[in-house]
């Protein structure tokens, strides 16, 4: 069910686009003096994104019930994630039994030109951030769309069970489903299956990681190519940038914790299941894209989980975005988020031979 947005967040939505209607210049004196930490330079669009939220009477997610949490994302996603392209088809799904997806059916460039014999569609299974508490289908409806309809591909939007109803390891399980009914069912919907990517923000990003590292293990088919997006990749230890951005950009540190809390309790932090950065051997795993942003408590594991990636000799492109808070994928409404899902989509083109 989409967003009943309140007559607050209607106004928060209105606020935010009259900021970014209005000049650079005058915008960035509406959000006070540039930001930069790390030599960095947070981008101004997105000063102004947390200058309306920083003006809002509201509470950090972690001091929320979970279902006010969930709302509260979901109101976040709706005020700026931009508007939605249109794709050729969506489908509502029940996988497993257990859990649903949302699969978006591109016509492809190959079936644009109407050409016979042509290749079958590439695709995403796209696993939403949330911290394995919040998120689901029609958070991250939009930048699925945009996926589905710059990339040429299918993707499949996945609902898995979150926490704490499900803590770990259901999302783990219900990833790794869903990218094997994908596989299994690929043909009848016109998809081609050695061509399935698997990608996903934050919680996603791990999941992702972990689905790759999990179908390795088990002999069974692997994604093609993996699209890791400020992904959390390492519960055992804390990063520089964990501090150094704790808290004032999105994402913070206490938000982490909450989340952790609730997916893992008291499980092992170190099963490479929820750490895939402790696996014993990343050799042989999908090529990968991993992008970070600057401004982000997670940006160094994540950079590191590139950097391990790379020396286990798996092919890697690792983007910092360094004038980005952590949920850039999601901020469609702003340049900087279009131009980092831009980034993405290429990638993917790339990737799956699009």
């Amino acid at each position: 069910m989409s967003h009943d947005p309140t007559t607050a967040e209607k106004v928060e939505r209105a606020a935010f686009r009259a900021l970014l209607a209005l000049p650079r210049s005058l915008r960035g004196a509406a959000s006070g003096p540039a930001k930069v930490v790390d030599g960095q330079r947070l981008d101004p669009d997105l000063k102004v994104g947390l200058a309306v939220m920083n003006r809002l009477p509201q509470r950090e997610l972690d001091e929320m019930s979970v279902p006010d949490a969930r709302a509260a994302l979901a109101a976040e996603s709706w005020v700026f994630a931009g508007e939605a392209p249109q794709v050729a088809e969506t489908r509502e799904l029940r996988i497993a039994d257990r859990f649903g997806a949302r699969l978006y059916l591109s016509e492809g460039p190959a079936r644009e030109r109407g050409a016979k014999g042509e290749r079958p569609l590439a695709a995403l299974v796209y696993l939403h951030g949330g911290g394995w508490v919040l998120g689901d289908v029609d958070t991250h409806d939009v930048v699925c769309r945009r996926i589905c309809a710059g990339a040429e591909i299918a993707v499949l939007n996945v609902d898995y069970r979150l926490a704490p109803e499900h803590p770990f390891p259901a999302a783990v399980e219900d990833s790794v489903a869903a990218f094997r009914w994908l596989h299994e069912h690929a043909s009848e919907l016109g998809i081609d299956p050695d061509r399935i990517a698997v990608g996903g923000d934050s919680a996603g990003g791990n999941l992702s990681a972990v689905l790759c590292q999990v179908t390795r293990d088990e002999g069974t088919p692997m994604p093609a190519f993996q699209a890791l997006i400020v992904p959390a990749t390492d519960f055992t230890k804390d990063y520089p940038s964990a501090e150094t951005f704790a808290r004032g950009y999105f994402l913070t540190k206490a938000n982490m914790d909450w989340y952790e809390a609730h997916y893992l309790g008291d499980h092992d932090r170190s099963d490479p299941r929820a750490s895939p950065l402790r696996a014993e051997s990343l050799a042989g795993l999908p090529p990968a894209y991993v992008a970070v942003a600057g401004w982000d408590p997670l940006r160094d594991e994540g950079i590191a989980y590139a950097q391990a990636l790379r020396a286990a000799g798996v092919p890697v492109t690792l983007r910092v975005h360094e004038d980005a808070v952590h949920p850039f994928i999601n901020i469609g409404a702003v340049d900087l988020g279009r131009r980092c899902q831009a980034e993405l989509i290429g990638a993917l083109r790339v990737g799956l031979g699009v």
